[in-house]
């Protein structure tokens, strides 16, 4: 009866009493050497700001670009806003925590929003000093901030592997001037500019164009066609995806036949550049992550580059409730998923 109290036992058809035995442990997926598995953590420094601590499994405070490095992270991705209001995630943030990354062992992505704010499929704003320009010194002002950018951070020592020019452009981006839906060739002139800045200051850096729902194919096609047809110019497409814990496994096939379609489409690779899932359902979480990662590596010729979890540190903070890390500053065996050892 005691292995009954602990492990729960069932009765057969004979009346005889079976234990139930314990699942096996959890094996992250195995990838390729190059495969990309990162987070985007530009919340860190206001986090810090606001006392928060970041813990490992066994409730060691780390330095949470360590934590990442030991939870399995390769790379960093961290957003940059032309003149937020409270100054988080401006030109000097970014370079702070990119220099941080760059020291933890970790690669760098950049990710343009050409905004002072959020950028999304429902949210292009410009910034406040470039509204009022015409069209063509909108184009060169990107270009030149761009530039900005890509120099301050190589005069600190980091070249970032990966720069994304815009953020979820789903519609374009700076509305209304590059609203992709009233003129996909001013949007697709916006992404030639910022592709050539960074390409002048690194022209080792990969340019990734963004599109939310990774799931979504026809949205895809209309943006990468438009783009394709309109002389635009990206190294690699990324997309978001962020199912619920009942439809993942529909939406991560969806997607996996929208990288093949991409793929074949442009000649170009793809990577998820953010997912999420809700932190209070780690295990759920785990066996998205562990499905979408193994699916990514599954594209032929390497051409799934990898999967970054979005602001996973998230703990208690801004209610937002799909990171990975409990309410304690701990990652949840959500982050399991990416093979760490910590």
């Amino acid at each position: 009866m005691l292995a009954c109290l602990i492990w729960g036992c069932s009765k057969g058809s004979s009346g005889s009493s079976s234990v139930h035995t314990t699942a096996p442990p959890y094996k992250a997926p195995v990838v390729a050497s190059t495969f990309i598995k990162g987070a985007d953590i530009s919340w860190v420094t206001q986090m810090e700001a606001s006392n928060f601590k970041f813990y490992d499994k066994n409730g060691q405070q780390q330095d949470l670009f360590v934590l990442m490095k030991s939870l399995g992270m390769s790379a960093i991705r961290l957003r940059a806003w032309v003149n937020p209001a409270d100054g988080w995630c401006n030109t000097n943030d970014v370079v702070k925590k990119a220099v941080r990354a760059k020291n933890a062992g970790l690669k760098v992505l950049i990710d343009f929003h050409y905004s002072d704010t959020w950028a999304d499929p429902g949210h292009q704003t410009k910034p406040a000093a470039w509204v009022g320009l015409s069209f063509a010194n909108l184009v060169t002002t990107l270009h030149d901030y761009t530039v900005g950018v890509m120099d301050t951070l190589q005069m600190n020592g980091v070249t970032p592997d990966w720069v994304q020019v815009g953020n979820e452009t789903d519609d374009g981006m700076l509305w209304e001037d590059g609203r992709a839906s009233t003129n996909m060739a001013n949007f697709a002139a916006l992404v030639l500019s910022g592709y050539n800045a960074v390409k002048s200051v690194s022209p080792t850096t990969k340019v990734i164009v963004h599109t939310s729902n990774g799931f979504d194919n026809s949205l895809f096609r209309y943006m990468y066609d438009g783009l394709k047809n309109n002389g635009a110019k990206w190294d690699i497409i990324g997309m978001s995806l962020y199912p619920s814990t009942t439809n993942y496994t529909t939406y991560d096939a969806q997607c996996l036949a929208n990288i093949n379609d991409m793929v074949s489409r442009y000649g170009t690779p793809v990577m998820i550049v953010e997912v999420g899932m809700e932190a209070d359902q780690p295990s759920i979480t785990r066996a998205f992550l562990t499905d979408i990662i193994t699916k990514v590596n599954s594209v032929s010729n390497a051409q799934g580059l990898g999967v970054f979890y979005w602001e996973p540190e998230a703990y208690s903070w801004q209610n937002y409730g799909l990171g990975a890390f409990d309410n304690t500053g701990k990652p949840t065996i959500a982050m399991d998923a990416f093979g760490g050892s910590n």
